[in-house]
């Protein structure tokens, strides 16, 4: 990798991890060109705004983890109920880089940015109607291959699934607990026992 460009990641990484802790409004250009301990001409030798800066954290870092992580997943062909059920096991108590006190990298972008820019608006929703594709196209094959009632309604389950997984980062992040997510886990797994 280039200098110029492992400057850049430099950037990405850095300023990503200082929004989501602080918030994206809250934290400003120079807090990030202090922690990685690059000039300001540096800083906007690559990114022309903090705008240009915050679209290209969501498409370079984000879009890729995202993918990963809420994606990939639905590539198998287990029981989708149970590809669903892990993935949210999984990102609420086991993944190490979201933090319980923090919430959701995507969801706090939504919140704070979505009702003010229209770039971060388009580039977020790209990334949850990929999820939702996702999420759609496995629940239907479950249906068609048994595992799921046929009379089930795909989206309708998908978009219960991620409005209560948006919802119960939020609440985890106002109780500073993991203990709301075991209570949404124990409900999602009984709603996915009446789908069966």
């Amino acid at each position: 990798m280039k200098k110029s460009e492992a400057t850049r990641q430099n950037i990405l990484q850095k300023a990503f991890e200082l929004i989501y802790t602080n918030g994206y409004q809250t934290t400003s250009v120079d807090e990030i060109i202090a922690t990685t301990h690059v000039t300001k001409g540096a800083f906007y030798y690559h990114f022309k705004t903090k705008d240009e800066m915050g679209l290209a954290i969501i498409n370079e870092r984000m879009r890729p983890t995202f993918k990963n992580t809420f994606i990939e997943p639905f590539q198998s062909d287990v029981n989708p109920l149970d590809t669903i059920y892990d993935l949210m096991h999984h990102l609420l108590m086991e993944n190490e880089d979201l933090k319980v006190e923090y919430g959701c990298p995507a969801s706090n972008f939504t919140q704070e940015m979505a009702p003010w820019n229209i770039e971060f608006t388009k580039a977020l929703n790209e990334l949850s109607l990929e999820w939702e594709k996702a999420m759609i196209g496995a629940i239907e094959k479950g249906k068609e291959n048994g595992k799921i009632k046929s009379h089930i309604n795909a989206k309708e389950v998908t978009v219960f699934v991620m409005a209560g997984y948006w919802g119960v980062r939020n609440l985890g992040k106002l109780e500073n607990s993991k203990g709301v997510y075991l209570i949404y886990l124990q409900g999602l797994k009984s709603y996915f026992d009446t789908l069966k």
